[in-house]
Parts: structure tokens; C-alpha cells; sequence
């Protein structure tokens, strides 16, 4: 059973930085593509970032392009968020998720993640 379990997120000052990250277990695919997203009360969910397995490919929303980095160790089944500059209109639910259709791209589409972690809460305090 494949399990996608995130850890990182909490309560930061704007000017801050977090950092997020996202395990995944419990599968037999040899490569996916990570992506994370985020969604705000009362909001859609917001592709916010994305990876493909070799990490050639990384992908932003317009949103958080030039202070948000996403990154991978495939040694160690993770990918990492770290949210830099960050914004009280950061403040949302951020979710890991992962695509194993895909190897070398990654889609900021969110119907192209089958899983899905559990979710993690980043509050940005002005």
C-alpha cells in the first residue's frame, strides 16, 4: 500500500522560512514525479510545486516562483519544499502528492496525483 507521509510545516513570521518534506513507501514503481499543493480557506487547491524523478524538471506556480524550491533524494524516497520569503497569503494546507505515470516531467495539474499525503498546516503571521 503506498503511503505518502509529510512532515515540516508550523507557524512562521512573514520574512521566514519553512521547510517541508514528503516520504513515500509502500510502492513498486521505479520512478514518479512529486508534486505539492496548497489551498487556503475557502479556496481551491493551488498547484504550488513540481518535480520529476531525475529532478531535471521542476515546475512553480506563479505564486511562489523565486522563493519557493523544490527538490528530491530518491535514496531516500523524498522530496522537500523549502518556502523562503514566505507570506501571510502563504498560509494554507499543503499537500504532498505523487504521479507514477510520469518519470522525467511532472504535471501542476492536481487530477494527475493518485496519492496523496495527509496534509500539513503553514500559517504565516504578518
Amino acid at each position: 500500500q503506498v503511503q505518502v507521509v509529510q512532515s515540516g510545516g508550523g507557524l512562521v513570521q512573514a520574512g521566514g522560512s519553512l521547510t517541508l518534506s514528503c516520504t513515500v513507501s509502500g510502492h513498486g514503481f521505479s520512478s514518479y514525479a512529486t508534486g505539492w499543493f496548497r489551498q487556503a480557506p475557502g479556496k481551491e487547491r493551488e498547484f504550488v510545486a513540481a518535480i520529476g524523478w531525475t529532478a531535471q524538471h521542476t515546475y512553480y506556480g506563479d505564486s511562489v516562483k523565486g522563493r519557493f524550491n523544490i527538490s528530491r533524494d530518491n535514496s531516500k524516497n523524498t522530496a522537500w519544499l523549502q518556502m523562503n520569503s514566505l507570506e501571510p497569503e502563504d498560509t494554507a494546507i499543503y499537500f504532498c502528492a505523487v504521479d507514477f505515470t510520469k518519470r522525467y516531467a511532472a504535471s501542476s495539474e492536481s487530477d494527475a496525483y493518485a496519492n496523496w499525503g495527509q496534509g500539513t498546516q503553514v500559517t504565516v503571521s504578518s
